[in-house]
C-alpha cells in the first residue's frame, strides 16, 4: 500500500513539472502592421502560459529583434522590431525558442502602406461633426443583438441596456447624414465590451483590437468608413487611454502589478481635471485626479507604465491605418499622465501631419481648457502637442444664453464675452463646438423647449468660428436630462428600429415641429459645406446692445452678417455702427428665408430670431 501511495505522489508530482513547464501562445498585438511608417519601432506584446521562458527570432529582409523584455508575469513577453524603410509586405514567421527548440510559430504580416496614408486631411473647420450612439442610433441587424459569449443580452426595455444598435443601422441611413449636411462622423466606442451590464456606451473596453461583436466585425467597421467616405463622411474614431473595462482579458493576469492603479480598498477619482492645470493644488488631491478609477467597472491604466504606453499609443495608429480614419476623439483628456499623452499626439501626428485629434477636457472657463490644446502660451512651459479640444465654455454659455434677460453680462452679452476670451487659445478656430453631447442634457431641455431659441442657437453654432458637432436626434428636437438617467439624454433615435411607432430618418415620419427644425438646420449645414468665409474667415462682433447681437465672418473677397434678435418683438435696425464692416456692401441676401435685401442701411428682424446675409457689393 505504501508503495502504491509513494508512486501515485511521485506521479502527481511529474504531472505539476509538466503542466508548471508547458508553454503555449495565445496571441500577439497588434496583429500585423505595415511598411513605410515613419516610426520603424514596433513593439510587440506576447501572451501565453511561460511564454518568457523563450526568446523570438526572426528571419525577414529589413525586420530586426531590438530588444526581448520579460516582466513581472511570466505569460508575458514583450518584443522591440525595428522595420527599415526597405521592408517589404509580406508574411513571416516569429519563432519561440527554449534553448535550440522551436516550441511555438506565429505567422506576422507587414502590410503595404499606402503611399497617400501619412498625407489624410483630419476634420477641420469645413466640416460638421454627428456624435451618434450606435447602441442607439438604428438595429440594422438584429441577429447580431445576442451573440454566444458576450455576457450582456439586448433588453430594450432597459434605459441603460443593450438595444441592439450597430454598423449596419449607420449604415443604412448614410444618406439621411447626408441630406442633414454632415460631413464628419465621431462614433462613441466601437470596441469591444464584453461587461455582464451597462456597457452599451463602450467606454468599458475588453478587447482594445476588436469591434463588439454585437455591433459588428472589424470588416464591417472597415466597409462602414469606406461608405462614410463614397458619401463625403469623415470617420472620427474615440479612444480611451484613462482605463478599460474590468473583464478585459488582461484583468486576470495582469503583465505588472503597476499595469493599473491599486488601492487597498475602491478609490474613486475626485474627478477635478482643474487640479492638473491649478498652480496651487496639493499632490493628494492631483494624484487622486489621474490614480483614482472612473468607476468600479473601468480601472484605472497606468499610462506611466512604459510597455502599457506603448501599448495604447501603438494600439491607435493601429486602427487609424487599418481603417482609413480621418481623426480621433480622446476621451477624458486630462485623466491620464500629461507627459505620456503627449507623447502619444506628437507620435500620431508626426504619422499623419494633416491628421486632427480633439481632446476632451470637460472644464468650464477657456483658461482652463486653453491649457490642453497645442502651443498654448502655459505658465509652466507644457505643451499638449494636441491640435483641437472641446469649447465646453461655449457649450455653458449656450445653454443659459437665451433662458437669460439680456444684461451687462447676461444673455447674448455672455455669448461675447465668451468669444472675447479666444486670447488664450492657441488655435480657436481648431475648437470643437457644440449645443449639447451624450453626457448631458438635452439642448431642447436646455432652452425650456422654446423653440425660436433653438433657432437662434442652431444659428448661432454654425456660423461661429470653429467645427460645429451635432448630437444625434438635436435636429428633431429630441429630449431628455441627464439627472432622470443617461439613458434619458441616450434614447433610441425613431425609425431605427423595425417596429418603432415614428420613423424620424423620414420626412413622412416626423413631427411637423420635428420637420421644420430638421429642415432648418439642413439648410445651414447644406450653405455651411461648401462656403469657404465660414470655414476659415475673420471673426468680428459688435457688443450686444438692446437684446441684438451682431456679428461678421469676412476675409478679402466676401462676407456673411449674423444678426440675433434675443427680444419678445420685431427689432428694426440702423447699420451705420457696423459701417467698418459693411462700408463696401450695400445688398445682402439672406440665407434663411431666400429673401433679397436691396437695402441694407436698416435692417428688421422678427422676435427671437436669426437672420444670416451674405453681403453683397
Amino acid at each position: 500500500m505504501r508503495n502504491i501511495v509513494l508512486i501515485l505522489s511521485f506521479q502527481l508530482i511529474m504531472i505539476n513539472l509538466l503542466f508548471s513547464s508547458t508553454i503555449s501562445l495565445e496571441k500577439i498585438e497588434p496583429m500585423f502592421w505595415w511598411t513605410k511608417m515613419k516610426n520603424p519601432n514596433l513593439q510587440l506584446m506576447v501572451y501565453g502560459k511561460n511564454i518568457a521562458e523563450t526568446k523570438a527570432y526572426i528571419d525577414y529582409a529589413g525586420v530586426e529583434i531590438k530588444k526581448q523584455s520579460q516582466v513581472e508575469n511570466p505569460n508575458y513577453l514583450f518584443v522591440d522590431l525595428i522595420i527599415s524603410k526597405n521592408a517589404k509586405a509580406g508574411k513571416f514567421y516569429i519563432s519561440f525558442k527554449k534553448g535550440k527548440k522551436v516550441i511555438e510559430k506565429f505567422e506576422y504580416e507587414l502590410k503595404a502602406r499606402k503611399d497617400d496614408s501619412q498625407n489624410r486631411d483630419g476634420f477641420n473647420s469645413s466640416d460638421a461633426i454627428y456624435l451618434l450612439m450606435p447602441d442607439r442610433f438604428s438595429n440594422g441587424n438584429p441577429a447580431n443583438d445576442n451573440v454566444n459569449g458576450m455576457l450582456e443580452k439586448s433588453n430594450r426595455t432597459k434605459p441603460l441596456g443593450r438595444h441592439g444598435g450597430d454598423i449596419q443601422g449607420i449604415e443604412n441611413h448614410l444618406d439621411y447624414l447626408e441630406e442633414l449636411g454632415i460631413t464628419a462622423l465621431w462614433l462613441n466606442p466601437l470596441l469591444e465590451n464584453n461587461m455582464p451590464v451597462e456597457s452599451y456606451h463602450g467606454y468599458a473596453i475588453t478587447d482594445f483590437y476588436k469591434t463588439d461583436t454585437r455591433f459588428g466585425t472589424n470588416e464591417d467597421y472597415l466597409r462602414l468608413v469606406e461608405k462614410c467616405h463614397s458619401h463625403g463622411i469623415k470617420v472620427i474614431i474615440d479612444l480611451i487611454f484613462n482605463h478599460c473595462g474590468s473583464k478585459h482579458w488582461w484583468m486576470n493576469d495582469l503583465p505588472m502589478q503597476n499595469w493599473i492603479h491599486q488601492f487597498p480598498e475602491f478609490t474613486r477619482s475626485n474627478y477635478r481635471a482643474g487640479t492638473i492645470v491649478d498652480p496651487y493644488a496639493s499632490d493628494f488631491d492631483k494624484n487622486k485626479m489621474q490614480t483614482g478609477w472612473f468607476d468600479k467597472t473601468m480601472p484605472d491604466l497606468n499610462q506611466n507604465n512604459e510597455f502599457l504606453s506603448n501599448y495604447l499609443i501603438q494600439n491607435s495608429i493601429w486602427w487609424i491605418e487599418y481603417a482609413n480614419l480621418d481623426g480621433v476623439r480622446m476621451d477624458t483628456y486630462p485623466y491620464p499622465y500629461k507627459n505620456m499623452m503627449t507623447k502619444w499626439a506628437k507620435r500620431v501626428m508626426a504619422e499623419y501631419p494633416n491628421f486632427n485629434i480633439v481632446g476632451e477636457a470637460w472644464l468650464g472657463k477657456p483658461s482652463l481648457v486653453s491649457y490642453w490644446q497645442k502651443d498654448a502660451l502655459n505658465f509652466d512651459g507644457f505643451n499638449s502637442h494636441l491640435p483641437s479640444v472641446f469649447d465646453f465654455p461655449l457649450m455653458y454659455k449656450l445653454s443659459s444664453a437665451f433662458n437669460e434677460n439680456d444684461g451687462w453680462d447676461t444673455g447674448l452679452s455672455s455669448l461675447y464675452d465668451i468669444l472675447g476670451e479666444d486670447f488664450l487659445y492657441p488655435n480657436p478656430d481648431n475648437l470643437v463646438t457644440f449645443l449639447d453631447n451624450h453626457d448631458g442634457d438635452r439642448f431642447f431641455n436646455k432652452i425650456n423647449g422654446i423653440f425660436n431659441s433653438y433657432k437662434m442657437a442652431t444659428a448661432f453654432l454654425l456660423t461661429i468660428r470653429g467645427i460645429p458637432q451635432i448630437y444625434y436626434g438635436t435636429e428633431i428636437l429630441m429630449d431628455g436630462k441627464e439627472h432622470v438617467s443617461h439613458g434619458d439624454i441616450r434614447k433610441d433615435f425613431p425609425g431605427g428600429w423595425e417596429n418603432d411607432k415614428e420613423n424620424a430618418f423620414l420626412q413622412s415620419g416626423r413631427s411637423k415641429k420635428q420637420d421644420e427644425a430638421f429642415n432648418y438646420m439642413s439648410k445651414l449645414l447644406n450653405w455651411r459645406k461648401n462656403n469657404e468665409v465660414i470655414h476659415t474667415g475673420n471673426l468680428k462682433h459688435f457688443i450686444p446692445e438692446n437684446g441684438i447681437y451682431v456679428y461678421f465672418r469676412y476675409n478679402s473677397e466676401n462676407a456673411v452678417m449674423v444678426i440675433l434678435n434675443n427680444n419678445d418683438k420685431s427689432k428694426t435696425i440702423d447699420t451705420k455702427r457696423f459701417n467698418e464692416c459693411l462700408a463696401n456692401y450695400n445688398s445682402g441676401s439672406e440665407i434663411i428665408t431666400d429673401k433679397e435685401l436691396l437695402d441694407i442701411s436698416t435692417i428688421s428682424i422678427g422676435k427671437k430670431s436669426a437672420m444670416i446675409i451674405e453681403l453683397k457689393k
